[in-house]
């Protein structure tokens, strides 16, 4: 789906990866603390969680082409209003409602939208649009750098509010499909649902929901503290830089490999191997140390990892719920995804103050654990 390719990058790279380059620059202008200013991005988290049910239940009624283009115009006036925001109250309330764009517009209401569009088969379309999604990071930080260059913070924030404006929105209002796949589900001659497809509440929900919750503490504390982590071990910032430089195309690589690859294997086995890999890469860190080339290694890992299950997100669910109502379910599994990404990187932050920095990763390495084993139990719940 190029439709929300396009819209995807320009999503992440306008909303979700200018922070970490404009945000230090709000603060200083505004004499805030770092912390307090990074806090508005945590409160857009976690506006997003809040709403995420109600956005899925959004795309399952009306449809993407409705909800995510009221995503893109909700960023765009986000990103207007933040440059008028000049006190604490409402710099807080503009990052709920970018909050609010990021759960209309991101990967979770995509690959809503996308399920509604194609059913059960939206497998292939979700791992083609995360392909896509993996270049954001790549065109929004030089994008950003440039664009604060030329124009300042303010003007950079009014550029990507136009793309999300006259781009994304038009995109997402007249191109994408309006009709929704018919779910053509087989059943049992007594008429009871097909015991391929697991009903979307009880214990196989909680495991799946537990599970990706669990997740998504790793990328995002990871995110937040890593590179910092192996330059406090004594690695040079430059080499760092080139090190965090590893994980984008490691997604991608991933993302390719299980694009022309994977189709035939079960999502399910798909996130368990991630997993296992990514677990490795911890005990690689834990038993090996910091050095340039393990740092480097253990990027590589975590990046195709990340890129793997990124995808299961939305095929996890589709596979053993099925396509009837997924909208709704995305909804419900994005709200803890995004509580925990939300609130990861100010517990690795709390844990490296208090303790040390192994202590911080042997925590997300726990959490990574959880998930490995709540995707394990589901083995005894389905047939994959």
């Amino acid at each position: 789906m190029p439709v929300l390719g396009v819209t995807q990058i320009i999503s992440w790279g306008s909303i979700f990866y200018t922070p970490v380059l404009i945000v230090p620059l709000i603060a200083n202008e505004h004499g805030w603390s770092m912390t307090f200013a990074m806090g508005g991005f945590s409160v857009a988290l976690l506006a997003a969680g809040l709403i995420a049910p109600a956005v899925g239940r959004s795309i399952d009624h009306f449809g993407g082409h409705v909800t995510m283009t009221a995503g893109s115009l909700t960023g765009a006036l986000g990103l207007v209003l933040i440059g008028y925001a000049n006190n604490p109250v409402a710099y807080y309330a503009v990052w709920v409602i970018l909050g609010a764009a990021m759960s209309m517009n991101l990967y979770d209401s995509a690959f809503a939208t996308l399920g509604r569009i194609f059913g059960a088969a939206a497998r292939r379309p979700i791992t083609a649009l995360t392909l896509a999604g993996g270049f954001a990071s790549t065109v929004g930080w030089p994008s950003t750098h440039f664009l604060i260059e030329a124009v300042g913070w303010r003007g950079t924030y009014l550029v990507y509010a136009g793309l999300l404006a006259l781009v994304s929105a038009p995109l997402h209002a007249f191109v994408l499909p309006r009709h929704r796949a018919v779910v053509d589900v087989p059943k049992h001659g007594d008429g009871s649902a097909p015991a391929q497809v697991l009903p979307p509440h009880g214990l196989p929900f909680i495991l799946v929901a537990s599970a990706f919750a669990a997740y998504a503490f790793v990328p995002s504390g990871l995110s937040a503290h890593l590179l910092a982590i192996f330059q406090r071990s004594g690695i040079d910032a430059g080499t760092v830089v080139w090190i965090g430089a590893l994980f984008g195309p490691a997604q991608v690589g991933a993302r390719l490999i299980e694009f022309a690859f994977g189709r035939n294997l079960h999502p399910l086995r798909v996130v368990r191997f991630a997993l296992s890999v990514l677990l490795c890469a911890f005990v690689m860190l834990a038993f090996f140390g910091f050095s340039p080339v393990v740092a480097g290694c253990f990027a590589l890992l975590f990046g195709g990892a990340n890129g793997l299950v990124t995808i299961t997100r939305g095929a996890v669910p589709l596979a053993l719920f099925g396509a009837s109502g997924y909208g709704r379910l995305m909804g419900r599994l994005a709200g803890p995804f995004l509580l925990m990404q939300a609130a990861a990187p100010l517990v690795m932050a709390f844990v490296i103050d208090r303790t040390s920095d192994p202590t911080a990763l042997a925590l997300a390495a726990s959490f990574a654990a959880v998930a490995l084993a709540c995707f394990i139990v589901i083995r005894g719940v389905s047939r994959a």
